[in-house]
């Protein structure tokens, strides 16, 4: 339904259709991070926009994984995982973990810098901050894995623009 120069949708049977919500949603303006894994179950990662901030005390984290990728289930085997927040200089990194030019992950992880903190999983050296995660609760919600992590090691690095994905590109902001 056309009201003016904005479009409504009413949802048919309960249910918005999957395209007509990601065109929705390509409005939020999303801060980019390659989240990490590695342990008994494998070395993994990809670019996310789902994360945020849940609790200060203890200092916890959720984000959200796509349960539909195969490999995905790594960062539930292995029960860690470290979120890192890029700055604007790293949208080729980013582009890279999205799947972008169908690296392997050992080509992806050799982009950049990489250390560990405290569990074991992969840090970039250069984030603009790193936290370094615990699983301590997975949901799966339809297409996807709900995982809260409590975060046991930070990394600050150095102030720069932020990364974030508005409008399907990216895009800096900050200082």
């Amino acid at each position: 339904m056309d009201n003016g120069n904005n479009i409504v949708l009413i949802a048919k049977d309960q249910k918005i259709e999957p395209l007509a919500f990601r065109n929705a949603m390509s409005h939020f303006a999303e801060a980019v991070h390659i989240i990490t894994t590695d342990g008994p179950a494998g070395r993994r990662g990809v670019t996310i926009s789902a994360a945020c901030s849940v609790s200060d005390d203890p200092a916890t984290i959720l984000v959200c994984l796509n349960r539909q990728h195969e490999f995905n289930h790594l960062f539930i085997e292995n029960q860690v995982f470290a979120l890192n927040v890029l700055s604007s200089g790293q949208q080729a990194v980013s582009e890279a973990f999205s799947g972008k030019g169908e690296l392997s992950q050992e080509d992806r992880f050799a982009l950049g810098h990489w250390q560990t903190l405290q569990t074991g999983a992969p840090v970039l050296a250069d984030a603009l901050a790193s936290f370094d995660c615990r699983i301590i609760a997975t949901h799966e919600v339809a297409t996807h894995y709900v995982i809260y992590g409590k975060v046991t090691a930070l990394h600050i690095g150095e102030r720069s623009q932020s990364l974030v994905y508005l409008n399907r590109s990216y895009h800096g902001v900050g200082d």
